[in-house]
């Protein structure tokens, strides 16, 4: 479903991701993980077409982001870090506006689509009043909503989490993992490494970079940790010793 080949994308003379290659399967969480400035936020968007590559590939369900644009875009949805919103619109609007985008000709659908959705995230409530009105939590609801809204194969989150109370972020959370299920690729950051722990099912972890390590969460324990760890102590091990060895 998403396919990374040797990536690499530089602003001037700073090369911000170094040759990344990876695959997210059908029905698999990939929790894509990392320090502040890392590289992770850079390698998604280069991933949904905001930034072109410097050198290297990414394909979508086979497209490639570059060269086939809008067949890759048709094919995933996108919860940014700092997601855009339109303040004059209420959220149940800003949702009418992204179907007609994504399911032109399918309204019915849609409306049905855009119900089920707003319920899961808990947002029926306030889905009729002005999206400036929403706290930060509320927003991110929203956004994520846009992103399910077509049914996409491929997902990108970048911090979804961020703002979420705690019924909202397990309602998130089982979301994603519903989708998956269902044969989704989903590409995840998070600085919550408890829930990339629980969630995903390969974890990629980021230095300066470049990716230092991959596996299941008991494949790294096994590989770098002794039984017991938790993920954050894996974390933390690999990438103090990389930044170590960078300076």
């Amino acid at each position: 479903m998403l396919e990374i080949k040797n990536l690499v994308k530089n602003y001037g003379k700073k090369e911000a991701v170094k040759s990344i290659s990876l695959s997210v399967k059908p029905g698999e969480i990939y929790g894509f993980l990392g320090h502040n400035g890392a590289g992770k936020t850079t390698t998604i968007k280069v991933c949904t077409g905001l930034l072109k590559p410097t050198s290297g590939s990414v394909k979508i369900c086979g497209y490639d982001i570059v060269s086939q644009p809008l067949k890759a875009k048709e094919n995933f949805g996108y919860v940014p870090d700092n997601p855009y919103l339109y303040n004059k619109l209420t959220g149940r609007e800003f949702l009418d506006l992204v179907s007609g985008i994504y399911m032109k000709g399918k309204r019915k659908d849609a409306v049905k689509r855009i119900d089920q959705l707003l319920q899961d995230m808990q947002m029926t409530d306030n889905a009729d009043k002005l999206i400036e009105t929403y706290s930060h939590g509320m927003r991110r609801k929203i956004t994520l909503c846009s992103a399910l809204l077509h049914h996409p194969s491929v997902i990108f989150l970048d911090e979804p989490t961020t703002g979420l109370d705690v019924s909202s972020a397990k309602a998130a959370k089982d979301i994603f993992r519903k989708h998956a299920d269902e044969g989704c690729s989903i590409l995840f950051t998070t600085h919550v490494l408890e829930i990339a722990e629980r969630l995903c099912d390969r974890i990629g972890i980021i230095c300066q970079g470049e990716i230092i390590a991959e596996g299941t969460f008991e494949e790294l324990k096994e590989k770098f940790e002794k039984p017991g760890s938790t993920l954050e102590d894996i974390f933390l091990n690999i990438t103090e010793q990389n930044r170590g060895e960078g300076n």
